[in-house]
């Protein structure tokens, strides 16, 4: 597949895998992605296997990501991960403004913004998610709470800055559902952001950054998904869990 921008998937492993089970994961996921160089491949473990899994992947093509990262370098907060102790462990992204963490840590698009220009500042690179509810989508809001999500989680960001930065469009109704934007729905999304970025910034900006899609992503719909024009990638959960499906979404992408 041709794309302007390199794909980019990611495993959102969420609060699953213990340090054993991770490594499963990793060790099959080697052999099945060893000579994918078209894709970006990322896999999330929880802060418990990032050390192992770290020392697992050294030699492959997958890189590792964090699900969060505290906004603050050090000090008293605690059960926060600060920038400087991912970084112990190789890990290169950050997934910020999750939908779960925006619904259970009550996450602001303000705290989000913090965030993302902490990650720069250790020279990683965020995954900013954002997305719609089935409530919002049914009551017309989806382009205002796309915006809204949209500037308020990036503000702050150099052009610079913004080029190096993943956004991730996850519906919040399609996440564990089992439920999938349909492809128009997907790319309409996709090209609304990206349309939202140029006027933060500018067309140059908005062509680079990549846009991944979430949402109940599998192997059967990976292609068509990947196929239109604006979606860069994926943020796959459940699918990720399992080696085979997670290779195969890859796979089925290129």
């Amino acid at each position: 597949m041709n794309k302007e921008r390199k794909l980019i998937i990611a495993g959102n492993w969420k609060m699953n895998k213990t340090v054993a089970e991770a490594l499963d994961l990793v060790r099959g996921l080697k052999l099945e992605l060893a000579n994918v160089k078209e894709v970006d491949i990322v896999v999330c473990p929880p802060f418990t296997a990032l050390s192992e899994v770290s020392r697992a992947i050294l030699d492959s093509n997958i890189r590792l990501g964090s699900q969060t990262m505290s906004e603050h370098n050090f000090g008293a907060y605690t059960g926060e991960i600060a920038a400087g102790m991912l970084k112990e462990f190789s890990v290169r992204y950050v997934i910020l403004g999750h939908s779960e963490r925006r619904a259970y840590q009550k996450e602001s698009n303000e705290l989000i913004a913090t965030k993302a220009l902490a990650v720069h500042a250790a020279s990683l690179k965020p995954i900013v998610c954002v997305g719609e509810t089935l409530a919002e989508r049914e009551g017309g809001q989806t382009e205002k709470v796309l915006e809204t999500q949209v500037r308020g989680s990036l503000a702050g960001l150099s052009k610079d800055q913004m080029a190096e930065t993943v956004l991730a469009y996850e519906p919040v109704w399609a996440i564990g559902t089992g439920k999938t934007a349909t492809t128009a729905q997907a790319q309409d999304a996709h090209a609304f952001i990206r349309g939202v970025l140029v006027k933060m910034f500018d067309e140059t900006v908005a062509r680079r950054v990549r846009i991944q899609y979430g949402g109940s992503v599998k192997p059967s719909n990976a292609r068509e998904l990947m196929s239109q024009p604006d979606v860069d990638g994926a943020l796959v959960g459940g699918a990720a869990l399992e080696a085979r499906s997670f290779a195969d979404i890859i796979k089925n992408s290129i």
